[in-house]
């Protein structure tokens, strides 16, 4: 029995020598690749930073709320521990809630100091990158 060979579509046609073929970035050199790479690591880098800082925003603003229910409630308050309710003195409340305020205050200008030096190191290797494509 003797077999035919069918012929090969285009997309699977393969050359006779040993090397990938040009894909659109067969001129980019490996310091413009990894550039690149780091250019996706340090965006990827600061949407982490971002999210995380969303969080601290939104506890920040539980927090505040919490303040100022607080500051406007008259007789016994009460604190959530864990899964119960127990009464708690409305002056060590507030002292704990605004601890928790300085605390995500500074949690937050941290992370805005961390997205800010990520994008200018985003900036500064996308322009050189550029220029090396360019």
């Amino acid at each position: 029995m003797s077999e035919k060979k069918q012929p090969k579509k285009a997309d699977e046609e393969k050359c006779d020598h040993d090397h990938k073929h040009d894909q659109g970035l067969g001129k980019i050199n490996l310091e413009t690749a990894k550039k690149i790479q780091e250019l996706q690591i340090v965006e990827q880098n600061i949407q982490n930073i971002v999210i995380q800082k969303q969080t601290f925003q939104m506890e920040l603003n539980e927090i505040l709320n919490a303040l100022s229910e607080l500051q406007n409630s008259k007789g016994e308050t009460y604190k959530i521990v864990g899964s119960i309710m127990i009464n708690s003195d409305k002056a060590a409340l507030e002292k704990d809630l605004k601890s928790k305020e300085e605390s995500l205050n500074l949690r937050i200008k941290n992370m805005e100091k961390q997205e800010n030096i990520l994008r200018e190191r985003l900036l500064k290797t996308r322009e050189e990158v550029m220029r090396e494509l360019g």
